[in-house]
């Protein structure tokens, strides 16, 4: 049965778990494997859960056609055919295991998205701890289904999916056999408005769906992502790379290390921050209290004289009587002599 909760290589995902932040490499490797690894480096760094890939090569993505529908019009990758946008963009396959190895080596997790079935059995080979489906492949049933019979937690980007498409696609994995499930909200714009990502949507989605929901953040700061995590979100994932300016398919809606620094350790914030229902006083509260509004007498006063409200004003200290009886005060006699600037008690009063 699917749940609110899951687990990636031994690590709680979920509402009662501080966010899970995944630093999407992508093809922010440039066409180097020193870049690569140097990115798993600084996600490790700036205190990222995991490091994801993208395994797929032209071929097993697109065709290698001139036709129309195989060109890019418009937008961050005008110009170009698929083909060509993903020959530059794809990861050699050969580099994913010095990848997976120096993940490990380093202390951060590691897992990819795969694109055909020829990656996922590559991914296995690698004992990959969990497996993202991206927004364009959410329609995939086989895909998922296929992802889903590893038995390994999966992750599903929602971006372009309505509702009836999430739900075939959770119903994919489920009749796959996966029992760990993630959905991720997202907006698949190169960057992506913030205005477009309609956030209400995560916890409409938490309780539609009851499975464990994040956020794939295509903006260009953190805002929207910090907000997400107000609304539900137990998942962020960002692209990341070394430099915005590095010349790459998506270095330039990418996070870069001081910012995805300042995402990992927002989000923990942020999740604090939001907490439980509580309306109990706190601790950092505990040692103001006695700024709090209280009753003092505000004239030298004798045994047997009776409070009038002139005698009495509600000020700062906390030590005296709470405001609320003044009215009970008033018309009262003093049981013995009383200066200016003293509490009122009860014990005063007669």
């Amino acid at each position: 049965m699917l749940t609110n909760h899951m687990w990636i290589d031994g690590v709680q995902i979920g509402p009662e778990a501080a966010p899970y932040i995944i630093a999407e490499l992508s093809a922010n490797h440039n066409g180097s494997l020193d870049t690569a690894l140097k990115i798993v480096e600084e996600a490790k760094r700036a205190g990222a859960s995991a490091v994801k890939l993208q395994t797929y090569r032209p071929d097993t993505i697109t065709l290698d056609s001139k036709e129309d529908a195989f060109q890019i019009h418009g937008g961050l990758w005008d110009g170009r055919s698929l083909y060509e946008l993903y020959e530059e963009a794809h990861m050699p396959w050969d580099w994913h295991k010095p990848l997976f190895d120096h993940a490990r080596k380093v202390g951060i997790t590691i897992f990819s998205s795969p694109f055909d079935k020829t990656a996922i059995d590559l991914l296995e080979d690698l004992n990959a701890p969990a497996y993202k489906i991206a927004s364009f492949e959410a329609i995939d049933h086989g895909l998922i289904r296929y992802a889903a019979s590893t038995g390994k937690p999966l992750i599903i980007s929602t971006g372009m999916a309505d509702e009836e498409e999430i739900r075939e696609a959770i119903e994919a994995a489920r009749s796959g056999g996966c029992r760990e499930l993630a959905i991720l909200h997202c907006v698949s714009g190169y960057p992506a408005p913030p205005e477009d990502y309609n956030l209400r949507t995560i916890p409409d989605m938490i309780s539609r769906f009851g499975v464990v929901t994040g956020l794939s953040d295509h903006t260009l700061d953190n805002i929207t992502a910090f907000t997400s995590i107000a609304l539900g979100a137990s998942i962020i994932e960002k692209h990341f790379t070394l430099d915005r300016n590095g010349g790459g398919p998506d270095d330039s809606f990418s996070l870069q290390p001081a910012e995805m620094r300042a995402l990992c350790d927002g989000a923990r914030t942020a999740w604090q921050a939001v907490g439980k229902v509580d309306y109990s006083r706190q601790p950092s509260e505990k040692q103001n209290l006695k700024f709090r509004r209280s009753l003092y007498f505000v004239k030298d006063m004798r045994a047997g004289e009776e409070v009038t409200e002139d005698c009495i004003r509600s000020v700062r200290p906390g030590y005296g009587l709470p405001p609320k009886h003044f009215d009970k005060v008033i018309g009262l006699k003093l049981k013995a002599d009383v200066t200016f600037a003293t509490p009122v008690s009860w014990d005063a009063l007669e």
